[in-house]
């Protein structure tokens, strides 16, 4: 890594892992799984986003979910045993997280929240997924990724987005 990237606590925290990584600092202007893909000309499918909901009693977790799809709500709260679960705001977001949306990495959070993660992931051989800052990517194994966070598989992806959108 360049000395240029930024040392956020995701990278402390997979620093500290002894895991590697790639970072790859990208010009953040919308944000979004695909603007980085488009970006890096990679397949927005392994850009993995990180995002921080909370259940019918205001429980926070953090969903991993492919860059290409959306989150199925109603089946998320199904899978884990509650009435509804909603994105949270972005301020409560970072509370939880203690990143800004927009960079919210799953690796180095301020509090331990449980993480669920789209069982498809764990089937790709890398993934790129926020560092833990706007404009920042790392990409890292995803055996790696499984092992550090130990996330809950589920199957809440939709159906992929159509192109153009």
């Amino acid at each position: 890594m360049s000395k240029r990237e930024p040392t956020t606590q995701a990278v402390r925290a997979l620093r500290a892992a002894g895991v590697a990584f790639g970072g790859h600092p990208y010009t953040y202007q919308r944000g979004g799984t695909a603007e980085f893909a488009a970006q890096l000309g990679v397949d927005e499918h392994v850009v993995i986003k990180t995002l921080v909901m909370e259940d019918d009693n205001a429980a926070p977790l953090m969903v991993l979910m492919h860059g290409d799809r959306e989150v199925a709500t109603g089946r998320l709260a199904r899978a884990i045993a509650a009435k509804r679960v909603r994105p949270c705001a972005p301020a409560v977001a970072q509370k939880h997280s203690g990143y800004q949306v927009g960079g919210t990495s799953p690796f180095g959070s301020r509090r331990a929240l449980p993480v669920y993660c789209e069982r498809s992931i764990a089937d790709l051989p890398r993934v790129y997924i926020n560092g833990g800052q706007r404009g920042y990517i790392i990409s890292l194994a995803t055996a790696d990724l499984l092992r550090l966070l130990a996330p809950i598989l589920v199957d809440v992806a939709t159906a992929p987005r159509a192109q153009g959108h």
